[in-house]
């Protein structure tokens, strides 16, 4: 792989890849701290192991999921769906801080939950990156915090174990909430990675490489992830190829419109996918 040259004016070896997730996921603004800079608290922010804790904050983070879901639908959510849309809601962003610097410029940051604030009505998150593996070659490399590692099996290795160090206090702490064991907690965050990852893709005009990169990352073997990406083709009318995949989760959504099953959803026959798949649906 061919490195681009570090600029010297950025301020870190991920602002780049942070600021690109922001221009094709605008939704999102991820920001790292300085050195020194103190983290955000107060105005709706809130901590990684804030909600890992599972007491005060994670009621108040909760409680915007209910009163979304009361606002939009006229009904109450069960409390175990609503822990699952919460997690679901900090996971999907939190997922991109490890995998879309991995993508883009093959450098994994180690993220600690201690290092992450989330203000989910503004978008934002905020990350202190003090260690982050990269490839030899790499510029990044001479960087403080940089480990080199041999070769890119070893680089998906550093990101498996650095987005599961990251997201395991989080399931401790959402899980009881959610009624789910173990693995079914595993299966939703291998849905996070892979959902996240191939999303960005989509938007960076690179969906197939982002499917392939999946694959290897995540072959159906590595622990605690449950299961592969699972990516399949349907075929449309016309022979278009519409690329699809089974979660290894349910997000419960079905719980609120049984009828309106998300598209990756096993409870999707692929009649209804490709109907939905298709240009301009």
């Amino acid at each position: 792989m061919t490195f681009p040259a570090l600029v010297p004016s950025l301020a870190s070896p991920f602002e780049d890849t942070y600021a690109r997730l922001g221009e094709v996921y605008p939704t999102l603004r991820i920001r790292e701290l300085k050195p020194g800079e103190q983290t955000p608290s107060g105005g709706g922010w809130v901590s990684a192991h804030e909600l890992a804790g599972g007491g005060a904050a994670l009621d108040a983070f909760l409680a915007w999921d209910s009163a979304q879901v009361l606002r939009d639908y006229g009904e109450e959510a069960r409390p175990d769906v609503i822990a699952s849309f919460g997690l679901h809601r900090y996971a999907w962003p939190a997922c991109l801080l490890f995998t879309v610097p991995w993508f883009l410029r093959r450098r994994v940051p180690r993220v600690p939950i201690e290092n992450v604030c989330l203000q989910r009505t503004l978008g934002q998150m905020t990350v202190r990156v003090t260690e982050f593996a990269c490839l030899p070659g790499d510029p990044a490399a001479r960087l403080p915090g940089a480990r080199v590692v041999s070769d890119e099996e070893a680089l998906r290795a550093e990101l498996r174990a650095a987005v599961a160090e990251h997201i395991e206090p989080l399931l401790e702490g959402f899980g009881p909430r959610m009624r789910r064991g173990k693995r079914a907690l595993w299966g939703m965050a291998t849905d996070e990675v892979v959902e996240g990852l191939w999303y960005i893709g989509n938007r960076l005009g690179e969906e197939q490489r982002a499917m392939d990169e999946l694959a290897l990352l995540l072959p159906g073997t590595s622990k605690p992830y449950v299961g592969s990406p699972g990516f399949r083709l349907l075929t449309g009318p016309a022979g278009e190829q519409l690329p699809t995949r089974d979660r290894a989760s349910c997000c419960l959504f079905y719980t609120l419109r049984p009828d309106d099953t998300c598209v990756t959803c096993p409870r999707t026959c692929d009649t209804a996918r490709i109907a939905r798949l298709l240009p301009g649906d």
